[in-house]
């Protein structure tokens, strides 16, 4: 099934905003088990849609693709939800694919 490209772009905002939401209130998966798993967390999606506004000369800091993102200011959703990244963890993600590409 085809689209036009208004319609294409409306689901694919709908389930990007969907996405955000569920990873807002799924704070018990932390970013390294995302990146673990997916190759991708809640940073890359920021930076991903800084890149975004970045590329149609709009502003958009950082912090406020962060914030987007997590719901709250990212130094905020730390201090609540992040916790510590057990060595296992930490190995994981050494020997991933993603460690390479992650900044």
């Amino acid at each position: 099934m085809t689209f036009d490209a208004k319609t294409q772009t409306e689901l694919e905002a709908a389930a990007f905003r969907r996405l955000v939401s569920h990873l807002q209130k799924r704070t018990d998966v932390q970013n390294i088990d995302l990146m673990n798993l997916a190759g991708f967390c809640r940073n890359c999606l920021s930076n991903w849609m800084k890149d975004v506004a970045d590329e149609r000369s709009l502003e958009l800091s950082k912090d406020d693709a962060r914030k987007i993102v997590y719901g709250m200011p990212y130094e905020e959703w730390r201090a609540k939800h992040q916790t510590e990244a057990t060595p296992d963890q930490k190995a994981a993600f050494a020997n991933s694919p993603a460690a390479k590409g992650h900044a």
